[in-house]
């Protein structure tokens, strides 16, 4: 998710014979979208069987050629995801609107096809064709899922499909901008080149960072088709008047670039912004975070019965972990720390031990070899820790008894990690908005790099996490948890 919104302001028509050559539809980027076709239309041929052989198995149906309606509701489904732009380049490989899309394509297909059925009277079999909607539209939830994971890690290696972006704006506010964008490459922004005011224009060539200034606000069309870019992002600027912006997008039309905004609103989630026209203007709405309501309150339930179901399903396992603790070292097999929760109260948070019992009176002999640029200390060969503690916080086994402090109410699945006493002591304003809500056991800091982000980036998105927070994303960070604990990334 990048932290800036970008807001698409017009799409460019196709480019009619005659018009400047603009940037052509990228290689790459129809490969992806032809090889999403052959991938949904493989899922879907899937599915219609296994709803024809989980119907009628090795009978054979009488009455209905199903021979012709398997096919036909593959190529009726195939259309119903392109009606609903399942194949846009603009939606397709990152955010929640593509799996909205592909959903409400298969819903509105499995609706159309039971009316028309009902209408008809046509004997297709129910069964048949709520076992194959149910398996296709799972399965193309799944398939576009591997599809995007596939296309971020390219994109994170520079090899995948990404749109080529020319930024105009203010010197300042353009590295903003491209900040922003290279801090999450999988979004699939690549910068090519920045558009600055004329007067920040030299006689020689110039760089910002190391992006090229490859023209002023006069050239802009002219700047995007030399550097070959497909979409022009605007920035803050106090020459870029409304006047301006608007003759910008006419130049742009049939170039087959397109233009988007980039305003100064940052790490605020798309459901929380709202786009109104009001006289003329496209205002952009920004709802408030929610932090207390009913939302809250399901959370909480949600957070205690899945704890409650999971300390039970883990028993075991947790008795096997308490007796390898035990065995390895000397000390109690649980170590209990105070951490700062919701609005600043101290609990005590439970861990398996993983260090040796004097762990605390040895930190001040270790504090110069601290590896991180926060409040926080991390080493990444600490001494203090045993040998099962090494292997616990591999695959964060450490951190199951916090469990129990979910079923108490001290801390939720989800929510940024607690800190000590001595961190918060340190806090300024806005480090402590992260005090607004339940810490959690795993969060956007855990999923997305744990111990090898900097402290500004942990804290950037935990504050994120504050200010956005839903339980759909909830969902999701557990989901990626299970991944990071796999691949161990970043925990030491």
């Amino acid at each position: 998710m990048t932290s800036t919104t970008l807001l698409t302001l017009a799409r460019s028509s196709p480019r009619p014979a005659g018009a400047p050559s603009g940037a052509p539809v990228r290689g790459d980027q129809r490969s992806y979208l032809r090889s999403l076709v052959v991938l949904d239309t493989i899922v879907l041929t899937g599915a219609v069987l296994v709803g024809y052989a989980a119907r009628f198995g090795d009978s054979s149906p009488g009455g209905v050629p199903y021979v012709l309606v398997a096919p036909g509701l593959v190529l009726a489904w195939l259309a119903s995801l392109k009606i609903m732009r399942c194949y846009d380049d603009r939606v397709v490989g990152y955010g929640a609107d593509e799996y909205r899309r592909v959903s409400m394509a298969s819903l509105r297909l499995a609706g159309a096809v039971a009316i028309a059925g009902y209408v008809a009277d046509v004997g297709v079999s129910r069964g048949f064709l709520a076992i194959s909607f149910a398996v296709g539209t799972i399965g193309l939830e799944v398939a576009r899922f591997a599809a995007r994971k596939r296309l971020h890690r390219a994109r994170s290696r520079g090899t995948g499909w990404s749109r080529r972006v020319l930024v105009v704006g203010d010197a300042t506010h353009v590295l903003d901008l491209v900040h922003t964008l290279r801090r999450e490459p999988y979004a699939g922004y690549q910068v090519v080149g920045a558009c600055i005011p004329d007067a920040l224009l030299a006689p020689v060539a110039q760089r910002l960072g190391d992006v090229p200034v490859v023209g002023s606000f006069r050239g802009i069309p002219e700047a995007a088709d030399a550097i070959g870019a497909d979409t022009v992002a605007v920035t803050a600027s106090g020459e870029l008047t409304a006047t301006r912006l608007r003759r910008l997008g006419w130049q742009l039309e049939g170039t087959g670039i397109d233009l988007v905004l980039a305003p100064a609103l940052t790490d605020v989630a798309g459901p929380r912004i709202h786009t109104r026209p009001v006289a003329g203007l496209p205002l952009i709405h920004v709802e408030a975070p929610e932090f207390r309501g009913s939302r809250q309150l399901v959370k909480g339930f949600v957070d205690r019965s899945v704890s409650l179901v999971a300390l039970t399903l883990l028993l075991p396992v947790l008795l096997v972990i308490a007796l390898a603790v035990k065995l390895d070292s000397r000390g109690p097999v649980l170590f209990r720390q105070i951490r700062v929760g919701l609005g600043g109260r101290e609990f005590g948070v439970f861990k398996f031990r993983t260090m040796v019992i004097n762990a605390d009176a040895l930190l001040a002999e270790l504090a110069s070899r601290n590896e991180t640029d926060g409040l926080m200390f991390k080493m990444r060969d600490d001494p203090r820790v045993t040998r099962v503690g090494r292997l616990l916080r591999k695959w964060s086994l450490d951190e199951l008894p916090q469990l129990l402090n979910v079923v108490c109410g001290q801390m939720s699945l989800v929510g940024p990690r607690p800190p000590l006493p001595s961190e918060v002591a340190r806090y300024d304003g806005d480090v402590a908005r992260r005090l607004l809500v339940k810490p959690g056991m795993t969060g956007l800091w855990q999923v997305s790099g744990r111990s090898d982000l900097s402290w500004e980036d942990g804290i950037r998105l935990d504050l994120y996490y504050v200010e956005n927070w839903s339980l759909a994303a909830d969902l999701s960070i557990l989901w990626k948890t299970v991944g990071a604990v796999i691949n161990a990334r970043g925990a030491y």
